[in-house]
């Protein structure tokens, strides 16, 4: 792990990793959308509807491996003070409220014609709002600590503390009586017919080689920035 905390020794792999995962997610992403939207049969009980899980699942998948990112980036930067570990956690940041919103916008469409509503104050639903207000906060910590030259330390036990909202989404339909479905799919298997499984696999796998793709490339970044300002400052202190 502390092998790549070199810089450059990042910047080598990650210039032929990011194209890499991006266009095998892209390919993939395509694919599984296709097959869902146009290949898959409609849903006995929900019709046409049910092709929205083909990209609500993975937001939803995301959303939660986004601040997962963050929390493990996080603990590595508390325990280890490995360098890139606090650039990893705000690359995963953005992407991970993106993925968030994009799950309770599909979300939202789907129980329309399922639940009668837009929107209720349900378990999954309501823990779901606090993960996107929760990467809000650490968007804008992140972004003032460094502005304010404040320690990475004060975001990075914050990114910590709010992994507790993890399980409450996972269980959530199981602790509260729900309108959302139970898991479809669990460690002992899945009740999700083979034909909507498979593009569905895809379609989470796809997306997640493209998260990985944007988080590197956002790390990457970060990191020109960094040493952007790196510069500057040794510049002014030589002048």
């Amino acid at each position: 792990m502390h092998g790549f905390a070199n810089p450059k020794r990042f910047l080598s792999l990650a210039r032929w990793l990011t194209p890499l995962l991006l266009v095998g997610g892209l390919v993939l992403v395509t694919g599984a959308l296709l097959w869902g939207f146009f290949v898959v049969p409609p849903d006995r009980l929900m019709g046409e509807t049910v092709r929205i899980l083909f990209l609500h699942v993975p937001a939803a998948w995301l959303g939660m491996g986004g601040w997962s990112a963050i929390a493990l980036s996080s603990l590595v930067y508390l325990v280890w003070r490995h360098p890139l570990a606090n650039l990893a956690a705000r690359g995963a940041a953005v992407p991970g409220l993106v993925f968030t919103a994009l799950c309770l916008i599909t979300g939202s469409i789907w129980g329309r014609p399922t639940w009668g509503t837009w929107w209720v104050w349900d378990g999954r639903l309501t823990s779901m709002l606090v993960l996107a207000f929760l990467y809000l906060a650490y968007i804008a910590l992140a972004q003032a600590a460094e502005r304010e030259g404040v320690s990475p330390r004060i975001p990075a036990i914050f990114g910590l503390l709010g992994a507790v909202n993890i399980p409450i989404i996972n269980r959530s339909v199981v602790w509260w009586n729900s309108l959302h479905q139970p898991p479809s799919i669990t460690a002992g298997g899945s009740s999700i017919d083979a034909e909507f499984l498979v593009p569905l696999l895809v379609s989470v796998l796809g997306f997640s080689l493209l998260f990985g793709a944007i988080v590197l490339m956002r790390m990457r970044a970060l990191l020109a920035d960094a040493q952007a300002d790196s510069r500057l400052r040794r510049k002014a202190m030589e002048a």
